[in-house]
């Protein structure tokens, strides 16, 4: 299931980027580097089944290691620090984030086009974005 998002993927359009920053909190310099950024994210999968996402870009790498359903802590980013667990649900791999009493939820999903296609939500604000899968 995990399978289709393993890969290179380049970013190719962002949609409303800046006012989910907002939302989340994230101040006025780290949103303008962000809005510039176009990252490329890796998915990997070991053989124990730990998934690896890594966030690749010229201004910032980041990257996060876990198994499915286990809660861990991460270090966002705008440097947040969160509880986050991912899930797989409806053949989206989903992101939740909390902290300081707050929750923001990131759905990622293969489209049929073969897109990657992730959505941002921090309460009702709601960032696209949409990523091609490198050959």
């Amino acid at each position: 299931m995990v399978d289709k998002f393993v890969g290179t993927w380049k970013m190719i359009s962002s949609e409303n980027f800046d006012d989910y920053m907002k939302a989340l909190g994230v101040g006025f310099a780290t949103r303008q580097v962000g809005n510039r950024t176009k990252p490329s994210l890796i998915i990997n999968m070991d053989d124990q089944g730990m998934i690896c996402l890594k966030s690749q870009s010229t201004f910032k790498t980041v990257e996060v290691k876990f198994n499915l359903n286990e809660p861990f802590e991460e270090t966002t980013a705008d440097d947040r620090k969160t509880m986050t667990v991912f899930t797989l649900e409806n053949f989206k791999l989903v992101q939740k984030q909390k902290w300081d009493g707050k929750e923001s939820t990131i759905e990622r999903e293969v489209t049929g086009d073969g897109k990657l296609i992730a959505k941002c939500m921090m309460g009702d604000v709601i960032a696209v974005r949409t990523y091609m899968k490198e050959v």
